[in-house]
């Protein structure tokens, strides 16, 4: 095994970070492929390749952009590590469903987790997540998922229900306040689905899939939730503030 290779949709960097843990842990080089970038190509792997597929889960869902940037892959029998990276509260089906979608893409599934990072709307939930002490666990996956390999692999599964549970996201998009929106037009350039018109950076689309990343990356911190609607989600996820999500490791 001389690479893995990393597929992720990260528009916060949570994601990414999680996956990269993982990644790092079989000591192998890391090539990575952003599923966020609106263009894109296809890529063909074959049966001597492994591959982690992480992505955030939403409502205990994968975001549809990313399940349908899939398409965009062919796995040819190689193996592949579905990763569900959640904010602290649950990851319900994401984890099945990422693993579905890698199966109808020609993939075998070697081993699954459901990893924490920090919550992209309250980032109070997981704050500062993955750590060091995620890190050392998932080294230890890593090491555990070489060991499965070295002896023939097999194909794992992962917990999660069919038909899968529905989400229809939040009715409100985040949106700039026209009097700190400076027109930079990064979020413009950087919304994986083109929601931001660049002749107008202070709206959103209605195809926004409120992953804020607006958000996160404003330079001025000009974006946002409606304030109700932050409030409101931050009430509903006080519960989880003080807890420790921990991490779903699959063999």
């Amino acid at each position: 095994m001389k690479k893995v290779t990393l597929i992720h949709f990260s528009p916060t960097g949570g994601t990414r970070k999680a996956g990269l843990l993982l990644a790092r842990g079989f000591g192998v080089k890391v090539e990575e492929v952003d599923l966020t970038r609106r263009e894109g190509q296809d890529i063909a792997f074959g049966p001597e390749d492994v591959v982690i597929l992480a992505g955030p889960v939403y409502g205990g869902r994968m975001p549809g952009t990313m399940m349908e940037r899939l398409s965009r892959l062919t796995g040819n029998d190689a193996w592949a590590i579905p990763a569900a990276v959640y904010g602290n509260r649950a990851w319900e089906d994401g984890l099945v469903e990422l693993a579905d979608g890698a199966k109808a893409r020609g993939f075998r599934i070697l081993a699954g987790a459901a990893l924490v990072a920090q919550h992209s709307i309250v980032p109070a939930l997981a704050a500062g997540r993955p750590d060091q002490a995620d890190e050392e666990e998932l080294s230890g996956f890593a090491k555990a998922i070489l060991d499965k390999l070295a002896n023939g692999g097999g194909t794992a599964e992962v917990p999660g229900d069919r038909p899968y549970r529905e989400w229809k996201g939040m009715a409100a998009v985040p949106a700039a306040a026209k009097e700190k929106c400076t027109n930079c037009g990064l979020c413009v350039s950087r919304c994986p689905v083109g929601a931001i018109p660049a002749q107008r950076p202070d709206t959103t689309e209605e195809r926004c899939i409120r992953c804020m990343r607006c958000v996160s990356l404003c330079p001025v911190h000009a974006r946002a939730l409606p304030a109700a609607v932050q409030a409101g989600t931050e009430a509903h996820l006080e519960p989880f503030r003080t807890v420790r999500g921990a991490n779903q490791l699959f063999l």
